[in-house]
Protein backbone atom coordinates (compact mmCIF):
# COMPACT_ATOMS: atom_id res chain seq x y z
CA UNK A 1 0.00 0.00 0.00
CA UNK A 2 1.61 3.52 -0.87
CA UNK A 3 0.57 6.75 1.27
CA UNK A 4 0.72 10.37 1.02
CA UNK A 5 0.91 11.79 4.01
CA UNK A 6 0.50 15.93 4.54
CA UNK A 7 1.87 17.79 7.80
CA UNK A 8 0.01 21.84 7.84
CA UNK A 9 1.90 24.00 10.76
CA UNK A 10 3.37 26.72 11.09
CA UNK A 11 6.42 25.58 8.90
CA UNK A 12 4.33 23.30 6.42
CA UNK A 13 6.72 20.73 4.84
CA UNK A 14 5.53 17.21 3.23
CA UNK A 15 6.51 13.85 3.31
CA UNK A 16 6.17 10.57 1.59
CA UNK A 17 5.53 6.92 3.06
CA UNK A 18 6.20 3.84 0.74
CA UNK A 19 5.08 0.15 2.21
CA UNK A 20 7.87 0.01 4.85
CA UNK A 21 7.96 2.99 6.36
CA UNK A 22 4.98 4.14 9.17
CA UNK A 23 3.82 7.01 11.06
CA UNK A 24 6.66 6.25 13.92
CA UNK A 25 8.73 7.79 10.67
CA UNK A 26 6.72 11.36 10.98
CA UNK A 27 7.29 11.18 14.28
CA UNK A 28 10.82 10.73 14.20
CA UNK A 29 11.67 13.20 12.06
CA UNK A 30 9.21 15.53 14.16
CA UNK A 31 10.84 14.99 17.14
CA UNK A 32 14.23 15.60 15.64
CA UNK A 33 13.16 18.84 14.14
CA UNK A 34 11.89 19.91 17.91
CA UNK A 35 15.61 18.99 19.46
CA UNK A 36 17.74 20.31 16.91
CA UNK A 37 15.66 24.10 17.08
CA UNK A 38 13.19 25.77 18.99
CA UNK A 39 10.35 24.54 16.90
CA UNK A 40 6.37 24.93 17.86
CA UNK A 41 4.63 22.30 15.76
CA UNK A 42 0.99 22.82 15.54
CA UNK A 43 -1.21 21.86 12.65
CA UNK A 44 -2.82 18.50 11.06
CA UNK A 45 -1.17 15.10 10.10
CA UNK A 46 -3.12 14.22 7.08
CA UNK A 47 -2.74 10.77 5.19
CA UNK A 48 -4.62 8.67 2.80
CA UNK A 49 -3.84 5.58 0.54
CA UNK A 50 -2.83 5.65 -3.12
CA UNK A 51 -4.61 2.96 -5.04
CA UNK A 52 -2.03 1.06 -7.15
CA UNK A 53 -4.85 0.25 -10.27
CA UNK A 54 -3.45 -2.42 -12.15
CA UNK A 55 -0.20 -2.44 -10.98
CA UNK A 56 0.74 1.03 -12.44
CA UNK A 57 2.08 2.09 -9.15
CA UNK A 58 4.43 -1.06 -8.91
CA UNK A 59 5.20 -0.33 -12.86
CA UNK A 60 6.46 3.16 -11.96
CA UNK A 61 9.47 1.74 -9.81
CA UNK A 62 10.31 2.49 -6.19
CA UNK A 63 12.90 4.96 -7.61
CA UNK A 64 10.72 6.66 -9.93
CA UNK A 65 10.80 10.66 -10.34
CA UNK A 66 6.75 9.82 -11.37
CA UNK A 67 6.44 8.73 -8.42
CA UNK A 68 7.95 11.04 -5.95
CA UNK A 69 6.53 13.55 -7.94
CA UNK A 70 2.78 12.64 -7.71
CA UNK A 71 3.67 11.86 -3.68
CA UNK A 72 4.79 15.14 -2.86
CA UNK A 73 1.93 16.89 -5.27
CA UNK A 74 -0.78 15.16 -3.42
CA UNK A 75 0.56 15.63 -0.23
CA UNK A 76 1.29 19.16 -1.05
CA UNK A 77 -2.05 19.76 -1.86
CA UNK A 78 -3.48 17.60 1.48
CA UNK A 79 -0.77 20.28 3.55
CA UNK A 80 -2.09 23.02 1.52
CA UNK A 81 -5.99 22.00 2.40
CA UNK A 82 -5.13 21.64 6.21
CA UNK A 83 -3.10 24.50 6.59
CA UNK A 84 -5.96 26.86 5.10
CA UNK A 85 -8.87 25.73 7.04
CA UNK A 86 -6.63 25.74 10.42
CA UNK A 87 -5.71 29.50 9.28
CA UNK A 88 -9.75 30.28 8.15
CA UNK A 89 -11.13 28.66 11.58
CA UNK A 90 -8.64 29.91 14.48
CA UNK A 91 -7.06 33.19 15.49
CA UNK A 92 -2.92 33.35 15.19
CA UNK A 93 -1.37 32.51 18.37
CA UNK A 94 -0.76 35.85 20.13
CA UNK A 95 0.92 36.62 24.01
CA UNK A 96 -2.02 36.74 26.19
CA UNK A 97 -1.50 38.44 29.30
CA UNK A 98 -3.54 36.39 31.90
CA UNK A 99 -2.57 38.38 35.39
CA UNK A 100 -5.24 38.87 36.88
CA UNK A 101 -7.65 38.22 33.98
CA UNK A 102 -9.31 34.61 33.36
CA UNK A 103 -8.94 34.08 29.36
CA UNK A 104 -11.26 31.39 28.30
CA UNK A 105 -10.56 29.07 25.50
CA UNK A 106 -13.32 28.28 23.43
CA UNK A 107 -14.86 27.06 20.13
CA UNK A 108 -16.18 30.56 17.81
CA UNK A 109 -19.61 31.76 17.98
CA UNK A 110 -22.03 29.99 15.88
CA UNK A 111 -24.42 31.99 13.54
CA UNK A 112 -27.39 31.45 15.86
CA UNK A 113 -29.42 29.76 18.01
CA UNK A 114 -27.09 29.85 21.20
CA UNK A 115 -23.63 31.63 22.35
CA UNK A 116 -21.90 27.88 21.53
CA UNK A 117 -22.74 24.24 20.12
CA UNK A 118 -20.96 22.91 22.54
CA UNK A 119 -22.57 22.54 25.69
CA UNK A 120 -19.07 22.46 27.85
CA UNK A 121 -18.43 25.26 26.36
CA UNK A 122 -21.79 27.16 27.21
CA UNK A 123 -21.78 25.61 30.70
CA UNK A 124 -18.23 27.49 31.30
CA UNK A 125 -19.38 30.87 30.37
CA UNK A 126 -22.28 30.66 32.07
CA UNK A 127 -21.08 29.83 35.11
CA UNK A 128 -18.66 32.62 34.74
CA UNK A 129 -21.57 35.21 34.68
CA UNK A 130 -23.49 33.17 37.37
CA UNK A 131 -20.62 33.83 39.93
CA UNK A 132 -20.19 37.33 38.11
CA UNK A 133 -16.39 36.80 37.42
CA UNK A 134 -14.82 39.26 34.54
CA UNK A 135 -13.51 36.71 31.85
CA UNK A 136 -12.28 37.16 28.17
CA UNK A 137 -13.19 35.23 25.54
CA UNK A 138 -10.37 33.51 23.14
CA UNK A 139 -12.21 32.09 20.15
CA UNK A 140 -8.50 30.44 18.73
CA UNK A 141 -10.13 26.58 18.52
CA UNK A 142 -6.82 25.59 20.59
CA UNK A 143 -7.83 22.20 22.34
CA UNK A 144 -6.19 21.53 25.53
CA UNK A 145 -3.56 19.20 26.04
CA UNK A 146 -6.43 16.30 26.20
CA UNK A 147 -8.10 17.13 23.12
CA UNK A 148 -10.82 19.26 25.20
CA UNK A 149 -12.64 22.53 25.44
CA UNK A 150 -12.81 24.85 27.11
CA UNK A 151 -9.71 25.64 29.23
CA UNK A 152 -9.12 28.83 31.17
CA UNK A 153 -5.74 30.56 31.73
CA UNK A 154 -5.50 32.70 34.99
CA UNK A 155 -2.10 34.06 36.44
CA UNK A 156 -0.40 32.10 33.53
CA UNK A 157 -1.51 29.09 34.86
CA UNK A 158 -3.78 26.75 32.70
CA UNK A 159 -6.39 24.78 33.85
CA UNK A 160 -8.61 22.26 31.50
CA UNK A 161 -11.99 20.34 32.19
CA UNK A 162 -15.06 22.49 33.25
CA UNK A 163 -14.97 20.57 36.83
CA UNK A 164 -11.48 21.49 37.44
CA UNK A 165 -11.63 24.90 36.11
CA UNK A 166 -14.65 25.57 38.60
CA UNK A 167 -12.98 23.85 41.49
CA UNK A 168 -10.08 26.05 40.39
CA UNK A 169 -11.81 29.08 41.26
CA UNK A 170 -13.85 28.31 44.12
CA UNK A 171 -10.69 27.61 45.66
CA UNK A 172 -8.13 30.47 44.44
CA UNK A 173 -11.24 33.44 43.73
CA UNK A 174 -13.53 31.85 46.93
CA UNK A 175 -16.86 31.89 44.75
CA UNK A 176 -19.49 28.76 45.24
CA UNK A 177 -22.78 27.91 43.91
CA UNK A 178 -23.16 25.65 46.37
CA UNK A 179 -22.59 27.08 50.01
CA UNK A 180 -26.20 26.63 51.00
CA UNK A 181 -26.32 22.71 49.61
CA UNK A 182 -26.60 20.02 52.35
CA UNK A 183 -24.01 17.06 51.56
CA UNK A 184 -27.09 14.77 50.31
CA UNK A 185 -28.06 17.48 48.09
CA UNK A 186 -24.23 17.96 47.04
CA UNK A 187 -24.41 13.75 46.27
CA UNK A 188 -27.64 14.23 44.09
CA UNK A 189 -26.03 16.86 42.60
CA UNK A 190 -22.94 15.41 41.21
CA UNK A 191 -25.47 12.05 40.32
CA UNK A 192 -27.43 14.54 38.15
CA UNK A 193 -24.21 15.61 36.59
CA UNK A 194 -22.78 12.61 36.01
CA UNK A 195 -26.34 11.63 34.06
CA UNK A 196 -26.10 14.79 32.09
CA UNK A 197 -22.34 14.70 30.58
CA UNK A 198 -22.00 10.91 30.77
CA UNK A 199 -24.93 9.83 29.06
CA UNK A 200 -27.52 12.51 27.92
CA UNK A 201 -24.70 14.58 26.43
CA UNK A 202 -23.91 11.65 24.07
CA UNK A 203 -27.55 11.42 22.80
CA UNK A 204 -27.82 15.36 21.95
CA UNK A 205 -24.57 14.87 20.53
CA UNK A 206 -25.66 12.45 18.23
CA UNK A 207 -29.04 14.38 16.91
CA UNK A 208 -26.76 17.83 16.57
CA UNK A 209 -23.48 16.23 14.44
CA UNK A 210 -25.16 12.95 12.66
CA UNK A 211 -29.33 12.71 12.54
CA UNK A 212 -29.61 16.85 12.31
CA UNK A 213 -25.66 17.61 10.55
CA UNK A 214 -27.13 19.90 7.64
CA UNK A 215 -28.82 22.10 9.84
CA UNK A 216 -25.46 22.03 12.61
CA UNK A 217 -23.58 22.92 9.65
CA UNK A 218 -25.52 26.00 8.64
CA UNK A 219 -25.11 27.35 12.47
CA UNK A 220 -21.50 26.90 11.81
CA UNK A 221 -19.68 30.18 11.79
CA UNK A 222 -16.83 30.14 8.96
CA UNK A 223 -16.00 32.90 6.47
CA UNK A 224 -13.74 33.55 3.35
CA UNK A 225 -14.43 32.36 -0.19
CA UNK A 226 -14.16 28.24 0.54
CA UNK A 227 -16.52 28.84 3.59
CA UNK A 228 -19.32 26.30 2.55
CA UNK A 229 -16.56 23.76 1.49
CA UNK A 230 -14.73 24.08 4.91
CA UNK A 231 -18.08 23.72 7.31
CA UNK A 232 -19.07 20.89 5.21
CA UNK A 233 -16.03 19.13 6.60
CA UNK A 234 -15.23 20.54 9.83
CA UNK A 235 -19.57 19.09 10.37
CA UNK A 236 -18.43 16.12 8.99
CA UNK A 237 -15.33 15.65 10.83
CA UNK A 238 -17.22 16.02 13.94
CA UNK A 239 -20.52 13.77 13.07
CA UNK A 240 -17.49 11.19 12.67
CA UNK A 241 -16.13 11.45 16.02
CA UNK A 242 -19.13 11.56 17.75
CA UNK A 243 -20.08 8.25 16.15
CA UNK A 244 -16.74 7.15 16.99
CA UNK A 245 -17.08 8.35 20.68
CA UNK A 246 -20.75 6.93 20.78
CA UNK A 247 -19.54 3.23 19.46
CA UNK A 248 -16.65 3.47 22.26
CA UNK A 249 -18.72 4.45 25.24
CA UNK A 250 -21.70 1.76 24.45
CA UNK A 251 -24.41 3.92 23.67
CA UNK A 252 -23.47 4.57 19.91
CA UNK A 253 -23.93 0.64 19.43
CA UNK A 254 -27.85 0.74 19.50
CA UNK A 255 -30.54 2.10 16.81
CA UNK A 256 -31.63 5.46 16.45
CA UNK A 257 -34.68 4.76 17.69
CA UNK A 258 -33.20 3.39 21.33
CA UNK A 259 -30.78 6.35 21.45
CA UNK A 260 -33.83 8.65 21.52
CA UNK A 261 -35.46 6.16 23.36
CA UNK A 262 -32.55 6.74 25.95
CA UNK A 263 -32.81 10.77 25.14
CA UNK A 264 -36.53 10.63 26.42
CA UNK A 265 -36.00 8.65 29.69
CA UNK A 266 -33.34 11.28 30.71
CA UNK A 267 -35.14 14.25 29.67
CA UNK A 268 -37.96 13.44 31.83
CA UNK A 269 -36.00 12.13 34.58
CA UNK A 270 -34.62 15.80 34.62
CA UNK A 271 -38.61 17.11 34.00
CA UNK A 272 -39.30 15.32 37.22
CA UNK A 273 -36.23 16.47 39.67
CA UNK A 274 -37.17 19.87 38.55
CA UNK A 275 -40.16 20.50 40.71
CA UNK A 276 -39.36 24.02 41.84
CA UNK A 277 -37.23 27.04 40.58
CA UNK A 278 -33.99 25.53 39.67
CA UNK A 279 -33.15 22.05 41.08
CA UNK A 280 -32.09 22.23 44.46
CA UNK A 281 -34.75 24.62 44.95
CA UNK A 282 -34.99 28.46 45.00
CA UNK A 283 -31.25 29.56 44.38
CA UNK A 284 -29.11 28.74 41.23
CA UNK A 285 -26.39 25.99 42.06
CA UNK A 286 -23.45 24.20 39.81
CA UNK A 287 -25.74 21.39 38.29
CA UNK A 288 -27.96 24.23 36.83
CA UNK A 289 -25.07 25.22 34.57
CA UNK A 290 -24.51 21.83 33.57
CA UNK A 291 -28.16 20.77 33.03
CA UNK A 292 -28.80 23.84 31.13
CA UNK A 293 -25.89 24.19 28.86
CA UNK A 294 -26.73 20.63 27.61
CA UNK A 295 -30.43 21.35 27.09
CA UNK A 296 -29.57 24.48 25.31
CA UNK A 297 -29.30 22.53 21.76
CA UNK A 298 -32.68 20.71 21.97
CA UNK A 299 -34.48 24.52 23.01
CA UNK A 300 -32.69 26.94 20.62
CA UNK A 301 -30.28 25.10 17.94
CA UNK A 302 -32.16 21.58 16.93
CA UNK A 303 -35.38 23.20 15.27
CA UNK A 304 -38.34 20.78 14.50
CA UNK A 305 -35.93 17.59 16.41
CA UNK A 306 -37.18 14.97 18.73
CA UNK A 307 -35.72 16.68 21.38
CA UNK A 308 -37.12 20.32 20.60
CA UNK A 309 -40.57 18.63 20.53
CA UNK A 310 -39.94 16.46 23.66
CA UNK A 311 -38.41 20.00 25.49
CA UNK A 312 -41.61 21.99 24.90
CA UNK A 313 -43.98 18.67 26.01
CA UNK A 314 -42.29 19.11 28.96
CA UNK A 315 -42.94 22.86 29.69
CA UNK A 316 -40.96 22.83 32.97
CA UNK A 317 -37.99 22.50 31.67
CA UNK A 318 -38.83 24.85 28.56
CA UNK A 319 -39.64 27.59 31.36
CA UNK A 320 -36.25 26.78 33.29
CA UNK A 321 -33.93 26.98 30.20
CA UNK A 322 -35.65 30.29 29.33
CA UNK A 323 -35.43 31.48 33.36
CA UNK A 324 -31.74 31.23 32.61
CA UNK A 325 -31.13 32.58 29.58
CA UNK A 326 -32.99 35.59 30.52
CA UNK A 327 -31.14 36.21 33.55
CA UNK A 328 -27.65 35.12 32.22
CA UNK A 329 -27.42 35.90 28.88
CA UNK A 330 -29.84 39.16 27.83
CA UNK A 331 -27.54 39.80 24.69
CA UNK A 332 -28.91 36.10 23.67
CA UNK A 333 -31.88 37.04 21.20
CA UNK A 334 -34.51 34.40 20.74
CA UNK A 335 -37.27 34.90 18.42
CA UNK A 336 -40.81 34.69 20.86
CA UNK A 337 -41.86 32.29 18.03
CA UNK A 338 -39.81 29.75 19.42
CA UNK A 339 -41.52 30.24 23.01
CA UNK A 340 -44.96 29.18 21.41
CA UNK A 341 -46.21 25.35 22.95
CA UNK A 342 -49.50 23.16 22.95
CA UNK A 343 -51.56 24.10 26.07
CA UNK A 344 -53.08 20.14 26.86
CA UNK A 345 -55.55 21.97 29.30
CA UNK A 346 -57.06 24.25 27.01
CA UNK A 347 -59.25 23.06 24.29
CA UNK A 348 -57.44 25.56 21.91
CA UNK A 349 -56.14 25.09 18.14
CA UNK A 350 -53.92 27.88 18.21
CA UNK A 351 -50.58 27.67 20.62
CA UNK A 352 -50.20 29.85 24.34
CA UNK A 353 -46.57 31.38 24.80
CA UNK A 354 -44.66 30.47 27.68
CA UNK A 355 -46.20 31.56 31.07
CA UNK A 356 -44.66 33.85 33.55
CA UNK A 357 -41.23 32.85 34.45
CA UNK A 358 -41.21 34.16 37.74
CA UNK A 359 -37.79 35.84 37.66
Amino acid sequence: MYWRVGFACTRSFVLEFGETQGLSSFTGLLLGAASDEQLSLFGYVIASPLQDYGGAMAALGSDSWWKKTLYLTGGALLAAAAYLLHELLTIKEEELDSKDAIILHQFSRPKSGAPSLSPFCLKMETYLRMVDLPYKNYFDGKLSPQGKMPWIEYNREQVFGTEFIIDFLEERLGVSLNKSLTPQEVAMSRAITRMVEEHFYRTIAYCQWVDNLEETQKMLSVSGPLSDILKWILSHLTGGIVKREMYGHGIGRFSKEEVYSLMERDMRTLATLLNKKYLMGSKITTVDVTVFSHLAPAMWTLPGSRPEQLIKELINLAMYCERIRRRYWPEWFVELEDFYYTDTTERSDSPSKLPDLGL
